[in-house]
């Protein structure tokens, strides 16, 4: 099981955590991620990342699709990966309603066919195998509306790039693990209780039947990598580690998104928690944030996170190491992690 980093956005202030990623590097961590939602984006990140660095990769945890055109993704991917010696990994969402409309001022539409048409763009234009054609819902290359000009022609990169480009999605419903692994590499499912693999394994499975192309030569697991953020807070005041998990994950569960089409929230039901999911949506809405957070339950945080003492998180980390070893889990992709824990996890799994 490979150990990565999530450095996500940045807040108002913008902040890249080098300390931690150059220890990160230091101590034979595999990867280190960025993210975006609607201030600091991923790419100009992961681009000052890879140049301060030298041998661990760095991906987008994610790309915004209804950000950025396919194409213009692809160009991106393959110029990174190029400049820093095949380093680069394109990681794309896409992302909710509320900022796909609110932010972009574009249709959320429909977000599986949106990912398929994506991905099948990103890796023709890697392949170099012929000029660029689709035709689909949310893509025409070349386009063919009627406001168009008629005189665009199919075209290949001028790039000649590493057509084995990893690509992965963010995703958290059914539908979204099934489209994961039916044509991507690896899925972030967010966050994970990694003894509950059955929310996860069988949407994955019947998108590995699907993007099965020849006979006899079924996807598995072992092809792909499931890569959950998993928050990690070192400390002997295990009510205080786990505060700014729970604010965390009041956030994603209350707030992003409206009652009636918010994924997280319909994620963590699935995890068994249906009633604690209602009350913390239902604070978090109502502005009650502090309440929201309090409503999150310990054995939620403790489920999906490392949290505590070093004894604490050692005898945590035994699960994981379990479901990496069941080959449930390739990369865990620590957030939130200190300098010193980053050695701690470092010492036990690598």
């Amino acid at each position: 099981m490979r150990l990565g980093l999530v450095a996500g956005y940045s807040p108002a202030a913008l902040n890249v955590p080098m300390d931690e990623i150059l220890e990160a590097e230091r101590l034979g961590y595999d990867s280190v991620w960025t993210s975006e939602a609607y201030g600091s984006d991923a790419v100009s990140v992961a681009s000052w990342i890879l140049a301060r660095t030298t041998r661990i990769r760095v991906g987008t945890a994610i790309m915004q699709m209804p950000a950025r055109t396919p194409t213009c993704a692809a160009m991106t991917a393959m110029t990174l990966n190029a400049l820093s010696g095949g380093r680069f990994l394109l990681g794309l969402g896409p992302s909710g309603p509320r900022v796909v409309e609110g932010w972009y001022g574009v249709p959320y539409g429909r977000p599986m066919t949106r990912t398929r048409e994506y991905i099948d763009i990103v890796r023709q234009i890697a392949s170099r195998r012929a000029p660029l054609r689709h035709d689909g819902y949310h893509y025409q290359i070349p386009y063919k509306g009627t406001d168009g000009t008629g005189l665009g022609r199919p075209m290949q990169s001028i790039l000649h790039a590493d057509a084995q480009l990893r690509i992965y999605t963010a995703a958290v419903t059914p539908a979204g693990l099934g489209t994961a692994a039916e044509v991507a590499d690896g899925v972030f499912p967010i966050w994970m209780d990694p003894e509950r693999f059955d929310l996860i394994g069988p949407h994955l499975a019947a998108g590995f039947a699907k993007g099965s192309q020849e006979p006899g030569q079924q996807r598995t697991l072992a092809d792909f990598d499931v890569a959950p953020f998993v928050p990690v807070v070192l400390g002997d005041d295990l009510n205080a580690c786990r505060a700014p998990v729970r604010a965390y994950l009041a956030l994603y569960i209350g707030g992003m998104g409206p009652r009636q089409k918010n994924f997280y929230t319909d994620y963590v039901r699935r995890m068994g928690y249906e009633a604690e999911a209602e009350q913390i949506q239902t604070l978090y809405l109502a502005g009650r944030k502090d309440e929201a957070a309090a409503a999150v339950p310990d054995r939620l945080v403790d489920a999906i996170s490392l949290v505590g003492s070093a004894a604490r998180i050692r005898e945590r980390l035994a699960v994981w190491k379990a479901a990496g070893a069941r080959g449930e889990i390739g990369s865990m992709l620590l957030a939130r992690a200190s300098v010193e824990a980053l050695r701690l996890v470092a010492d036990e799994l690598l």
